[in-house]
């Protein structure tokens, strides 16, 4: 069988391969990028982005607000018994679908001659330094350099074996666009009895609603509508979004399995980005700009390493791990405690009355789950 050789293979077609694609190809890297699905598709996504990516996706040569994205510099929060703070957002941030904004970079890709090709890849060997990646149509590719972009959980996290896989995660993830009323600057989080929604607004003035809830919570009712009715809709400001809207998806995509389990950022000698490398809680709002700006810190150093400034595969994993953790450590950590703390229903409450007498605290939380400004 003929092998194609590249000089760095991306599975995953995602935020997070797709910037990485066009960042190396910028740099006359040859890139094949795989994908299983086609462009455009939505995913479960809460579609909002903070506007530390912004110099980056530029760079890249996208800009958002050519295709309708939102500006977003308010949030607001309530708690599942109604008590909500508002605040402005420290960085700001912009609305828009994943739907859109995948498809948008995936055009830039193809003007850049990039190979994209529709596939599901089904192994991964790293031997002799190199990376022989097969997918289901039985092709096989071979590459210096292997960036795992793929998303939140991939059969090829079963065949590495990865420690969060084994663990059974218990959050499912259920998102819809609706057409209504809701404030285009603004990103609110909902929270109710055993979960919490994301709203805001994205091109063409559709409303996004994206909600995570703990699956054992959910499964005590028979369907979605009724576990809205029931369990949603007891946060008012939610029963008002859904109740005086009008459902633009036949039906609401749902994402089972969520987890929120430490990965790692190297696994079988491959870069992992986005997703694949870890998620924040959805709570923090902020998963589009980490898979963004990871693959900026991949894409960086694979540069580096290809010019023989990094001398050693050892010393760029190195380096990518010790960025990776540099860069959404402490995110990671802050959005696990945050989100652990208002899952205590009887304190959500309380932290909400503390954080409405000392306001600016509110900002300074947000900026612990938010990066700065990305370099270029």
């Amino acid at each position: 069988m003929h092998k194609q050789n590249f000089d760095v293979i991306i599975i995953g077609g995602g935020l997070a391969g797709l910037c990485s694609a066009i960042h190396l190809s910028k740099r006359s890297i040859g890139v094949l990028l795989i994908e299983k699905n086609s462009y455009p598709k939505h995913k479960v996504c809460g579609e909002y982005v903070s506007n530390e990516v912004l110099p980056y996706l530029n760079y890249l040569g996208f800009n958002p607000f050519e295709f309708g994205a939102k500006t977003i510099s308010k949030f607001q929060l309530t708690t599942h018994n109604n008590k909500n703070i508002e605040a402005n957002l420290p960085l700001g941030g912009f609305g828009m679908s994943r739907y859109e904004m995948d498809f948008q970079l995936f055009q830039i890709a193809l003007n850049h001659g990039i190979s994209v090709i529709k596939d599901t890849v089904v192994d991964v060997v790293f031997d002799d330094d190199q990376f022989h990646i097969q997918t289901k149509s039985n092709h096989i590719f071979t590459s210096k350099i292997a960036i795992g972009a793929y998303g939140k959980r991939s059969n090829l996290d079963v065949k590495f074996n990865r420690d969060f896989i084994k663990k059974k995660s218990p959050y499912l993830g259920v998102k819809i666009h609706v057409t209504g009323h809701f404030p285009e600057d603004t990103v609110a989080l909902h929270n109710f009895k055993g979960g919490y929604c994301g709203v805001s607004k994205v091109e063409n003035d559709h409303i996004n609603l994206c909600y995570i809830t703990n699956y054992q919570t959910f499964k005590a009712f028979k369907d979605i509508e009724t576990f809205q009715e029931q369990v949603v809709y007891k946060n008012k400001a939610l029963k008002n979004v859904f109740e005086g809207s009008k459902p633009q998806f036949e039906k609401p995509l749902t994402i089972s399995q969520i987890s929120f389990e430490t990965k790692n950022p190297i696994e079988n000698h491959m870069l992992m980005c986005g997703d694949s490398a870890g998620m924040i809680h959805p709570l923090c709002g902020n998963g589009m700009g980490m898979a963004i700006r990871s693959a900026q810190l991949a894409s960086e150093l694979i540069i580096d390493y290809l010019q023989n400034k990094i001398k050693s595969r050892v010393e760029l994993e190195r380096k990518y791990s010790r960025n990776w953790n540099r860069t959404f450590g402490l995110r990671l950590k802050a959005g696990h405690s945050i989100a652990y703390l208002f899952r205590q229903e009887w304190l959500a409450p309380k932290l909400l009355f503390v954080l409405r007498r000392l306001p600016f605290l509110v900002p300074l939380i947000i900026k612990m789950t938010h990066g700065k400004p990305m370099k270029i």
